[in-house]
């Protein structure tokens, strides 16, 4: 996928939201996260150790464990480059969000997990990450890894062939999860929530 093919995605994905808006209503509050899934709060508890021991490989190539989440803030959020719509807006609207916060963002360790390792190659990544923040480092890996970061925080994911196609696409959470210095769940940013709320809780976690 090129640059620009990911700012024609970018840019419809923005568009198609602005005219299904009332659609992702419930999502935007919270009240549910897509698929129908239970709410956030319902699946994690503020201060819950959410961190265990995991090896990934990030869009540069350098190996990135389980050190980087301890001793510094950190936003995941997990979705895969094939994704349509919330990945891409989601990448945008965290670009914008860090640009806003300034020189207070570098305190944060931004990641973009793949939960799509079968094609989410190191050079994918790196592809695909150029469109955003060079903050946000994207991650993938071996499955079982992936996994191991997951878990801790309760995300669901699973593939989804495609009807007519020999391919097939990625259910995954839309949510942004934030995690302190203590690797401790410290909450969540749902996908279409109100920018000046989700920039608060950024710099909330930035400031620890």
């Amino acid at each position: 996928m090129t640059i620009e093919m990911l700012r024609i995605v970018r840019y419809g994905a923005l568009a198609m939201i602005a005219v299904l808006g009332l659609g992702w209503l419930a999502v935007g509050l919270g009240l549910v996260d897509v698929g129908g899934r239970a709410p956030i709060a319902e699946r994690m508890r503020i201060g819950s150790p959410v961190v265990a021991p995991f090896t990934l490989i990030d869009q540069d190539g350098r190996t990135v464990t389980e050190a980087a989440l301890s001793g510094r803030p950190a936003v995941l959020f997990f979705g895969f480059t094939y994704c349509p719509e919330i990945c891409p807006t989601t990448m945008v609207t965290l670009s914008g969000l860090l640009g806003k916060m300034g020189p207070q963002a570098d305190k944060l360790g931004v990641y973009f997990v793949s939960v799509d390792p079968e094609r989410d190659t190191v050079a994918a990544l790196k592809d695909y990450m150029a469109a955003f923040d060079p903050r946000i480092r994207a991650l993938t890996g071996p499955a079982e890894q992936i996994a191991a970061i997951a878990k801790p925080l309760a995300v669901v994911y699973r593939k989804v062939a495609i009807e007519g196609s020999a391919t097939y696409t990625m259910d995954h959470d839309a949510t942004v999860y934030l995690i302190n210095a203590k690797g401790e769940f410290a909450g969540s940013i749902a996908y279409g929530e109100d920018a000046t709320t989700a920039l608060a809780k950024l710099e909330r976690l930035a400031k620890g």
